[in-house]
């Protein structure tokens, strides 16, 4: 994502802002052809259609045997599709320069195209009639026909009235720069004006069927905690498009245009994008995966109460990726993962944060870390974040600066602030003294005492 504030304000503060919510009002790509080359999966209940001449994105989704599609392709900004964001910020490539509208979204391969309307190339594409595989080299949206060092794949399959997808960016950036963590959608998903009404569950008993909350039809776009990792955009019927992805609490979303008509090529048009934060190395191979569920929205939560697990304490286990952790004025030592994270202290205090989460504390009382400091300060400070009020200053962490491996623990149940529902951990590090130092982690976990 492009936006500078956290990405889990609630939808009453200051919105947190897409990519691509300036679309209907600065930029004016025109309506893509009238029978691209498609590709359909149909299982008798449910009809999904990708177009291969812009990625590979998925443009159609509908009920099977109706004309009835939900999806919005005004511009190539829109659609079903992967987008992904990074630095350098703006971004450059030889002499080009990205569209000054756009310059401050850094690097974002999208999948669909660019903003000057450069299509992405298909690269691979397979089709058995029960699942659907693409591949595509994407173009960078704000930029005048530049291909991102990159591809993408998708791998998509029908069950009922469920499309499950798997999501995946391969880099290959000439620029090995590790740069911070930003804010990735996953997916973007824009839908036709009908489906206009953003219903999701942002309240503090997820899993209770306790009431929906309705994100305001606005544009920009509201920023909120999805606290059931679902959204979906309905009509007035309450029937629509539904989308899980579980772990995923940070969203945003809301409507552009005059809600309640329009179709695939005209302009209102429906927003939402599951978020996490993700650091993209250069050589990252990075996934996620999702459900778009078609029905009414009790149908929807009912899909994803029965498949979704319930809060619970998390373990952050470093073996082959990050888990979700990214830093503020620190870096590691990049990608791949083998077994630990190794962190660069900095000459300046710097942070580890963790993911988005929810887990309620009295389940937690404990957050552990099993850890090796190569460092030559040994005060560290633990700090966490609740679904309602303040955190407080956080509690301490004494560590050996020996580089042998110990198992840390804190009782965070020593902070009076530490109750109710708990959305994230960090841990502050000290700033390195001398060159060399490390911090090696291979998992940290919250819990209840050994």
């Amino acid at each position: 994502m492009s936006h500078t504030t956290s990405h889990s304000k609630q939808a009453s503060k200051k919105p947190a802002l897409a990519p691509y919510w300036l679309l209907p009002i600065l930029v004016g790509v025109s309506a893509l052809a009238a029978e691209p080359p498609m590709s359909f999966l149909d299982n008798g209940t449910l009809k999904l259609g990708v177009d291969l001449s812009i990625g590979g994105s998925i443009t159609y989704l509908g009920p099977s045997g109706k004309d009835l599609n939900l999806i919005n392709s005004h511009d190539w900004g829109r659609q079903i599709q992967m987008s992904f964001y990074g630095g350098p910020n703006p971004y450059t490539v030889g002499d080009k320069k990205p569209n000054p509208a756009w310059a401050f979204l850094g690097w974002n391969p999208i999948q669909s195209g660019d903003c000057y309307g450069k299509r992405a190339k298909v690269l691979e594409h397979k089709n058995d009639g029960k699942s659907l595989y693409v591949k595509c080299n994407p173009m960078q949206w704000p930029m005048d026909d530049v291909p991102g060092e990159c591809t993408f794949e998708c791998w998509i399959t029908l069950d009922k009235n469920t499309a499950s997808v798997r999501s995946r960016i391969n880099n290959d950036r000439s620029d090995k720069t590790q740069y911070a963590g930003r804010d990735q959608e996953c997916p973007a998903v824009y839908t036709n004006g009908p489906w206009w009404r953003l219903m999701s569950y942002t309240g503090d008993k997820p899993f209770t069927k306790d009431a929906l909350t309705q994100i305001p039809a606005r544009f920009p776009w509201s920023g909120y905690r999805a606290n059931e990792c679902w959204s979906a955009l309905v009509d007035d019927n309450d029937w629509g498009l539904g989308l899980w992805n579980e772990g995923m609490y940070s969203t945003t979303g809301g409507f552009a245009g005059k809600p309640g008509k329009g179709g695939p090529k005209d302009n209102p048009t429906g927003y939402f994008a599951p978020l996490t934060k993700t650091i993209l190395d250069h050589n990252i191979q990075n996934e996620y995966r999702y459900v778009l569920i078609l029905g009414k929205l009790d149908e929807i939560r009912t899909y994803v109460y029965d498949h979704a697990k319930r809060p619970a304490p998390p373990k952050y286990v470093f073996a082959t990726d990050r888990a979700g952790w990214i830093y503020h004025g620190l870096k590691d030592t990049g990608w791949p993962i083998a077994g630990e994270l190794c962190v660069l202290p900095q000459p300046k205090n710097g942070t580890m944060a963790g993911p988005q989460d929810l887990w309620p504390a009295e389940a937690a009382p404990k957050l552990r870390i099993h850890a090796a400091f190569d460092t030559t300060q040994t005060n560290l400070r633990v700090r966490f974040s609740r679904l309602a009020g303040e955190s407080g200053p956080g509690l301490p962490l004494t560590v050996t600066a020996d580089g042998q491996y110990r198992t840390y623990e804190v009782d965070l149940s020593a902070a009076k602030e530490y109750q109710g529902l708990i959305t994230s951990v960090r841990i502050d590090l000290p700033p390195a003294k001398k060159e060399g130092e490390t911090v090696k982690v291979k998992w940290i976990e919250l819990g209840k005492a050994l």
